[in-house]
């Protein structure tokens, strides 16, 4: 697995222990459940953009002869 989808398993891991947490203190029945799951994909999007932006950007030379 590289660092890239280890990074993402963590945030989605992150991310539904926070969503346990406002089920469980009554948030989401608040806010409703059109906006919990707008909330959530914006959520797992920036996730993907964070983690795939990370890293080393190498450029790579040949020596072609």
């Amino acid at each position: 697995m590289r660092w890239t989808q280890l990074y993402l398993v963590g945030y989605v891991i992150f991310l539904g222990g926070l969503i346990a947490a406002a089920w469980k203190l009554g948030v989401i029945e608040q806010v409703g459940t059109g906006w919990t799951i707008i909330g959530i994909v914006i959520a797992i999007g920036i996730g993907i953009m964070i983690s795939v932006s990370g890293g080393d950007k190498k450029t790579i030379e040949i020596d072609r002869r």
